[in-house]
């Protein structure tokens, strides 16, 4: 497959990232290559770039945690669906995006992609109460956010709609020549919809300038991967239309990192869709309203324990010589700013009922 150094269905960034019976991911530093180079893909941050990785990834666990309690006290209403656990993936990948032309979509667990795109944690937090201050004025919630001003395009219920939508996003950046890449996620339940590979056929034959991620975190709400897929590669699974496919460790911010980079280096030069499997683990249940009985209690703590995407970031920064004392002010700014969000989000007032009436169609944006 000519100069991506990753061969399709055959491409791994990271630590290899599986699972044994503990639930524990096995972590081992591999490079894998095609016949012309090799590269580990890893790339090396500086103290301010982990500080920043840090800072963003316990923004999303906190802003989560706090979600979670809202829920219990019944001040977010519908669905609610963390993204504790997954915050590597989102912060690494994003952060090697142009906010000024590069566009995002993605499903119902949309909070942290959001907070990623540096999108006000207020606003998301009323959207989730159903204020008129939230970022689609009360009317979205937890699943349906949404903002043209940071080329955010959802937040969509439908399980694997947002893919095809995605491609026309993608469709749409080469149409108007304006150099922007679509980065449409999607997770392991929803690579088995059938809308995800009429995307993936007409991407591949316009050449469009699309990554899609395939957020595998192992779990399609309680059913395995590997007991739903019968290929649960899920990097393999653009082979039949040309398109090439990289495994990740999405529990490390760097290889996330370094993932975006290879896609985007292959997308912006036009050679079409390439596709990002993030091996990846969510904490919690589905959704709040998951007990999440199908796993064992262990195996979600073993992971916890040993793939923490948020403690191997502070590990590094501590091995840099940065000490847990002068984290503390960071992790004090980030409570606040969660607390501020909920405060903001239970004081501002519920939508005028005017606003069922607006938004019916959108001619123009």
């Amino acid at each position: 497959m000519s100069d991506l150094p990753y061969a399709p269905a055959m491409g791994q960034i990271g630590p290899t990232s599986d699972f044994n019976a503990s639930g524990a991911f096995f972590m081992a530093r591999s490079a894998v290559a095609n016949p012309a180079k090799t590269q580990s893909n890893i790339p090396q941050f500086t103290n301010e770039q982990d500080l920043e990785a840090y800072r963003e990834m316990l923004l999303i666990r906190r802003f989560e945690e706090k979600a979670g309690q809202m829920y219990g006290m019944g001040l977010i209403g519908g669905f609610c669906h963390l993204y504790i656990g997954q915050e590597a993936v989102a912060v690494g990948l994003q952060s090697g995006l142009d906010g000024d032309k590069d566009s995002v979509i993605t499903g119902y667990r949309d909070h942290g992609h959001m907070l990623a795109y540096g999108i006000d944690p207020k606003v998301i937090m009323a959207e989730l109460t159903g204020r008129g201050a939230g970022i689609s004025r009360g009317k979205g919630g937890s699943m349906h956010m949404f903002s043209t001003e940071k080329k955010f395009y959802g937040g969509h219920g439908i399980v694997g709609a947002q893919v095809s939508l995605g491609t026309g996003l993608a469709f749409a950046h080469k149409y108007r020549e304006d150099g922007g890449v679509a980065m449409a996620y999607f997770g392991d339940g929803a690579s088995n919809q059938g809308q995800v590979y009429e995307s993936f056929n007409m991407a591949e034959l316009w050449k469009l300038p699309i990554i899609y991620v395939i957020e595998n975190n192992q779990y399609a709400m309680g059913t395995s991967v590997n007991r739903s897929s019968s290929e649960d590669q899920l990097y393999k699974r653009g082979e039949s239309f040309r398109i090439p496919g990289i495994q990740v460790d999405g529990m490390d911010v760097l290889a996330c990192r370094g993932a975006a980079e290879e896609a985007l280096a292959w997308v912006r030069a036009g050679k079409g869709p390439i596709i990002l499997e993030m091996k990846t683990y969510r904490y919690r249940g589905h959704s709040m309203s998951d007990p999440a009985k199908y796993r064992s209690r262990e195996e979600v703590q073993s992971v916890r324990d040993k793939s923490d995407p948020i403690e191997a970031v502070k590990r590094e920064l501590e091995a840099l010589g940065v000490k847990e004392d002068d984290l503390k002010p960071l992790e004090q700014e980030i409570r606040k700013i969660v607390n501020e969000s909920a405060d903001f989000a239970e004081q501002t007032p519920e939508p005028d009922p005017s606003e069922l009436y607006t938004d019916v169609l959108v001619e123009t944006y």
